[in-house]
């Protein structure tokens, strides 16, 4: 069953979010951008992936402000959260995705409700965060995410996964190389949002070289929760309707079958079944290659 596409906004190349910072009672910081919009309920909070921040989420943003009140947030240990030494463990990573719908406005009372959407890592963190708001979550959407266990689709184990993370050195070689590669892409969607994404996620240094701006042990520490991420057992524990969103550069068939045994679990467990997309021979950042598509099924959400 395909979510239904439904009218999207024009982007609005002129807005400019406002950063805010959520406190917890840890005393840790959260950072999101408030992207605004029509105080309609329900509106949608966005939860990125892996090494990224809330800026890669822009193209999307931008079409969604005119139908309803967006945020997008930093993941603690990525942009402009902190990055305390521990508690990265999903269940955290799902009570901040509540301490932010919850301080940006997104749910003010009780009756309230917001659409989670996650992309990559992002999903699974969406997904958990889907649970703990329970009834306050009207709907969420998978972004290339969140459906799979990671070991068994990747083949590779948490360690070897780890190994693999790092940027060649010629890409980190100067920020002109690093934009250079990350617009090489897909030059043809490559803009100032583009650019601006690329770049909170690096930090230059004085030899003007680049590092990834996720701090190391916020990175492993999220890997490891990553791959720890249980997907029947998650979805099935998800009392809103659930989108996927899915990528596939090549082969979809193990792909799918992981989506059938998902959502399978969720109608043993009396849900509906998980409503699909896929957009094959595209690339996993779907927000930057089909924002259309993707804030489309943003919008279904909120009536599935």
């Amino acid at each position: 069953m395909e979510p239904p596409l439904g009218v999207v906004p024009p982007p609005d190349r002129d807005a400019e979010p406002e950063g805010y910072v959520v406190v917890l009672d840890s005393g840790d910081r959260l950072h999101f951008l408030d992207w605004g919009g029509p105080g309609r309920d329900p509106g949608a909070l966005l939860v990125h992936g892996l090494s990224q921040t809330g800026w890669i989420w822009a193209p999307v943003a931008r079409r969604l402000r005119a139908a309803l009140p967006t945020v997008s947030l930093d993941l603690r240990g990525h942009g402009l959260s902190d990055a305390p030494t521990e508690a990265y463990a999903l269940e955290q990573l799902a009570a901040d995705v509540v301490a932010v719908a919850e301080g940006a406005g997104l749910v003010a009372d009780a009756n309230a409700q917001v659409v989670v959407a996650g992309h990559g890592f992002g999903a699974i963190v969406a997904a958990m965060g889907a649970i703990a708001l329970g009834r306050r979550c009207a709907g969420l959407v998978l972004v290339d995410g969140g459906w799979e266990d990671l070991e068994r689709s990747t083949g590779v184990d948490v360690e070897e996964f780890l190994r693999g993370l790092d940027e060649p050195p010629e890409v980190l070689a100067s920020m002109d190389a690093f934009l250079l590669d990350r617009a090489g892409f897909d030059p043809a969607t490559w803009d100032a949002d583009q650019e601006r994404s690329a770049r909170a996620t690096v930090v230059e240094t004085h030899a003007g070289r680049v590092v990834p701006a996720t701090r190391p042990h916020a990175l492993e520490a999220c890997v490891r929760a990553m791959f720890e991420y249980d997907p029947q057992a998650v979805l099935a524990r998800v009392e809103a309707p659930v989108v996927a969103l899915v990528a596939a550069e090549d082969e979809l068939g193990a792909r799918r079958d992981a989506l059938a045994a998902a959502s399978a679990a969720r109608t043993a467990a009396g849900h509906p079944a998980i409503a699909v997309a896929e957009f094959p021979g595209i690339g996993h950042n779907l927000m930057r290659y089909r924002p259309v598509e993707v804030s489309a099924a943003i919008l279904a959400a909120r009536g599935l």
